[in-house]
């Protein structure tokens, strides 16, 4: 029998987890420039809105973990966070992003409606603690480092601080140089502590460093990663959205053109209703 796990309330509007419906995280890896995220979220919430499903808008301020140096970062924190608040309020969709430094938890909880703990911070300590104390809810994702047994230790520094509006997301692990797999496994282990569990399916086909200064990927095989993590109780989707792949500035070889959206949700919806 599948764990059925807590609902999390977002916002007045957004719940996820327990008998909900699928949610979606989705938008493009990076805010490029005001006027493209603002129009990707209005066309993924037109989408989530036709399927019922539950939408929260995803975009990084500042992508701090880039391969090079000369790779684009983003608009950074202050006008990062003034193009999330428009989006938010103009749209009345809840927004999701990651901080990377404890200096950025304040502003960042001022906006966000849920803070994203990024892959490869999750054993940063200071940082989880500084994040759960906003008592936000919080998307811890599972480094790609970690067995899913280990990001037990992670959740309980964020309970240590009261907060338990948790999602947890599986964005694979590493598999040798430049490679990552999906253990379906981490899906039930995860969910067993009772918090809805995401599966990121851009990320699970990335190839870290694999273009040599940035990161490769297998976007064609999104779709069977996705139905894979739905198939084992996954409660919500992360997805990398976007409308141009060839002239996206981050996570291009792992995105999910924006066409494709619809007709994904609609098979997983399918696929969850059937479980």
């Amino acid at each position: 029998m599948l764990t059925v796990s807590k609902e999390i309330k977002i916002n007045n509007k957004v719940k996820v987890g327990g008998s909900k419906s699928l949610f979606l995280i989705g938008g493009p890896c990076v805010i490029e420039s005001q006027d493209h995220v603002f129009s990707m979220a209005k066309i993924i919430k037109d989408i989530c809105h036709r399927l019922n499903v539950p939408f929260i808008f995803k975009a990084s301020f500042d992508k701090a973990n880039r391969s090079s140096l000369h790779s684009y970062r983003g608009p950074g924190l202050v006008r990062g966070l003034e193009i999330l608040l428009r989006i938010k309020e103009e749209l009345q969709v809840p927004v999701l992003s990651d901080v990377h430094e404890t200096n950025q938890v304040e502003k960042a909880a001022q906006v966000l409606d849920v803070i994203q703990i990024p892959a490869f911070l999750c054993r940063q300590t200071d940082l989880i603690l500084e994040v759960a104390k906003t008592q936000k809810p919080l998307n811890l994702k599972k480094g790609q480092f970690l067995s899913p047994f280990e990001m037990r230790n992670v959740v309980e520094k964020a309970l240590s601080q009261g907060n338990d509006k948790i999602i947890l997301t599986e964005r694979g692990t590493m598999f040798g140089y430049n490679n990552l797999i999906f253990d379906i496994r981490s899906i039930p282990i995860m969910k067993a502590w009772g918090f809805p569990v995401a599966i990121d399916a851009s990320h699970i086909v990335q190839k870290p460093g694999g273009e040599g200064t940035s990161s490769g990927g297998e976007r064609e095989f999104i779709s069977y990663m996705a139905k894979a993590g739905v198939s084992v109780g996954a409660d919500g989707l992360f997805l990398e959205v976007h409308d141009n792949l060839e002239k996206a500035l981050s996570d291009k070889h792992n995105s999910l053109i924006i066409n494709d959206l619809e007709g994904l949700l609609t098979t997983l919806l399918r696929i969850k209703g059937a479980i």
